[in-house]
């Protein structure tokens, strides 16, 4: 499988979009910084999946998201969780899975690789 996955910084707000053929190992390397495109701005939660059969498809979709169209999509698609005020940092403990929003595709019918 591929992945491609929004992340949201704690402390910042700031989101990431990245490609991944393993997610929960991926996710693993953001939450412990060594991912050098996000290691200075976690920590970081998962707001948002999507899983592809093929490479090429999963990786011309990170493109569009990271597009203006695409971040202007995101923003309508996930704009009940971006309504709801960001955690501060020194205020809220946040673990990394605790609150999770996973926003599957219909009818890709696949196991989340979280589970």
């Amino acid at each position: 499988m591929h992945y491609v996955y929004i992340l949201r910084s704690v402390k910042d707000g700031g989101f990431y979009i990245g490609y991944s053929a393993n997610l929960r190992r991926r996710l693993a390397q953001h939450v412990k910084g060594d991912a050098l495109a996000t290691s200075h701005r976690g920590p970081w939660k998962l707001v948002y999946y999507e899983a592809y059969l093929e490479r090429v498809d999963a990786l011309g979709r990170e493109k569009y998201l990271k597009s203006g169209g695409g971040r202007k999509l995101l923003k309508n698609q996930l704009r009940n969780y971006l309504a709801k005020p960001t955690p501060i940092k020194n205020r809220v403990s946040v673990s990394f899975y605790a609150d999770t929003h996973v926003l599957n595709r219909p009818g890709i019918g696949v196991k989340s690789p979280l589970d």
